[in-house]
């Protein structure tokens, strides 16, 4: 019998009223611990849209600086395109025969128009090449006639048609040369 009462002692009941309650209460922390997971899970979808969505916003700044960039060489590239015939006109001026019968000082004024017109170009980072004595570079220069009488080396430029153009690495117009064959 001695026994059997040590483990009666170590059973631990519970009045029925209290079951109850503590039942209650479980289901209640059962119910807030749901809760709490949904709130969690909630949570981290909105952090995840969020940083999506500030992620996207970074990219789309990034993107529109670029597209504004791009839009302001296109825009220096097509004011140089506008300007290029006139440069043209004074170079062939320059080149013809009577350009040394006109009045020195007049002849100086324009060449200063000229140069201030180049200078322009410069400052918005457009630069004019071909020269002669280079080497011919089908990639910047455009032949229109190969000639063996001219002095110079093989393949390279022995009077110049037209100036070329570039902007950075991209070139806006090719110049027109005839080589040395």
């Amino acid at each position: 019998m001695d026994t059997h009462s040590d483990d009666t002692e170590h059973i631990d009941f519970e009045p029925e009223d209290e079951v109850g309650a503590v039942g209650a209460v479980q289901a209640k922390m059962q119910k807030l611990k749901d809760e709490l997971a949904t709130i969690k899970s909630e949570r981290q979808e909105y952090l995840d849209g969020w940083q999506r969505c500030k992620a996207d916003a970074i990219n789309a700044k990034k993107e529109l600086a670029l597209d504004m960039q791009r839009a302001l060489l296109r825009g220096k590239e097509s004011m140089a395109e506008d300007l290029l015939p006139v440069l043209d006109s004074f170079d062939m001026a320059a080149g013809s025969e009577s350009w040394l019968s006109v009045d020195e000082n007049w002849r100086a004024g324009m060449e200063q128009v000229r140069n201030q017109l180049l200078d322009v170009l410069a400052r918005y980072g457009i630069e004019r090449f071909g020269k002669i004595g280079d080497a011919f570079d089908p990639y910047i220069h455009e032949a229109v006639q190969e000639l063996d009488d001219v002095a110079g080396e093989s393949n390279t430029i022995a009077r110049i048609l037209r100036y070329g153009y570039k902007s950075s690495s991209r070139v806006i117009r090719p110049a027109q040369v005839i080589i040395k064959k």
